[in-house]
């Protein structure tokens, strides 16, 4: 009877993702970003979706979309655990017109959105953040860095962000459990 159950459990674990194939899952655009083409204001956005395959039963991967005003791409900032062992850094910055778009086949939802006067003035701060992000290219399942720790850090060091992890950011935490890396954004 205990072998049934442990079997039982381990099948709906692994199958807990929409699509087992990273490589077919979905990565179309969500629909829930204003369009750049179309929305001159800046705009400021967390994301967050289901974390790919049976961890996505527990946790979310979490990510940062930032458009300048009369800007027509988002810069997307995320941190990816797999380009480490590529030799590559975790964190990842590129543009876009889709920054919603799946996560290897759960779709996203956003958690914080900014956008106007408040967007343009906080972008800049965010930049500077980023760009001093002490784990850029480190990556740990657990207890982090991984890819909830950056924007957690981000929301530490631009408070006026009010950001609020979703509880299924695993890692999350790690960003403010290093008093070292605790460095505001200066103001001018």
């Amino acid at each position: 009877m205990r072998r049934l159950i442990l079997l039982f459990v381990t099948t709906v674990l692994l199958s807990g993702c929409s699509n087992s194939n990273w490589r077919t899952a979905s990565r179309e655009p969500a629909g829930i970003a204003p369009n750049p083409m179309l929305v001159n204001e800046a705009v400021i956005e967390f994301y967050g979706a289901d974390a790919f395959s049976w961890r996505g039963w527990f946790a979310v991967h979490t990510w940062l979309a930032i458009k300048p005003e009369n800007a027509n791409e988002y810069t997307v900032y995320e941190v990816v655990g797999w380009r480490v062992k590529r030799g590559l850094p975790a964190l990842t910055k590129y543009t876009t017109t889709t920054p919603d778009r799946y996560w290897y086949g759960a779709k996203p939802e956003k958690f914080l959105s900014i956008t106007g006067d408040k967007a343009a003035k906080l972008i800049p701060d965010i930049i500077a953040a980023a760009e001093r992000y002490p784990w850029a290219n480190e990556y740990t399942l657990l207890p982090g860095p991984n890819s909830n720790t950056f924007p957690a850090w981000i929301g530490l060091q631009v408070k006026e962000l009010e950001l609020e992890m979703p509880f299924s950011a695993i890692g999350s935490g790690y960003a403010d459990s290093d008093t070292d890396n605790e460095l505001t954004v200066e103001k001018n």
